[in-house]
């Protein structure tokens, strides 16, 4: 793969990092509310692990491509 590949695919693995960011923290605020209603949040966290992971593997990949990007 080229440069300017390498460079594209890194552009965009870095706006899914910060989308998933953003997710994240949205999802925390959500298990935040449901304590403080007193309600069930065990799908909501099972689903924040989920993405943890997600952003896991972004992460990843990041750190793959950047390592292939130098010298």
């Amino acid at each position: 793969m080229d440069r300017t590949a390498l460079f594209d695919e890194l552009r965009q693995i870095e706006r899914d990092v910060v989308d998933g960011e953003r997710r994240l923290a949205e999802q925390e605020a959500l298990i935040i509310d449901l304590k403080r209603q007193h309600l069930d949040t065990t799908k909501a966290e099972s689903e924040l692990e989920r993405m943890r992971e997600d952003q896991r593997r972004r992460d990843l990949d990041r750190q793959r491509l950047l390592s292939r990007l130098q010298p």
